[in-house]
């Protein structure tokens, strides 16, 4: 059973040509381009995107990154990509939903991890740092999602 999150964003993919096969189909390697679309927007809506993570002296390499594919996207369809804060205080987990915009059916099912890493240091941190945890706790408290 997946873990529900605390906060969500949605964005919306039309699936364009270049991302499609000879069959019409997304290559398996686009859709990971749609999740990471969606964790920017998450972040951003987090007040801790890639910018204010690296200014605040940290980066957040991608340690372990899993999909499930349900059924193909194709050519022109319109997507759903919802990306959803699972954790953050010891390491940052998303879990995505790709769905056809007009059924609501699933497509792609998946889940990211990420861990913060020193930038002077480039040592992985055990613990998320304090900006970060200070950004998500306020944004969370802000809507009413707080833990």
């Amino acid at each position: 059973m997946r873990s529900r999150g605390v906060h969500s964003v949605q964005i919306d993919i039309e699936v364009p040509f270049y991302d499609v096969d000879m069959m019409q189909v997304v290559w398996h390697g686009h859709y990971v381009k749609y999740l990471e679309q969606a964790r920017c927007a998450l972040l951003a809506d987090l007040n801790y995107d890639y910018s204010v993570m690296r200014a605040s002296g940290y980066v957040w390499p991608v340690i372990d990154l899993q999909l499930r594919y349900v059924q193909p996207a194709t050519f022109g369809q319109h997507l759903q990509v919802r990306a959803e804060l699972v954790e953050w205080e010891s390491r940052l987990k998303i879990h995505y939903l790709i769905s056809d915009a007009a059924s609501g059916q699933r497509i792609t099912r998946a889940s990211s991890i990420q861990v913060a890493v020193d930038v002077a240091t480039r040592e992985m941190q055990l613990m998320s740092p304090e900006p970060m945890c200070t950004a998500i706790e306020t944004r969370l408290t802000q809507l009413g999602a707080a833990r």
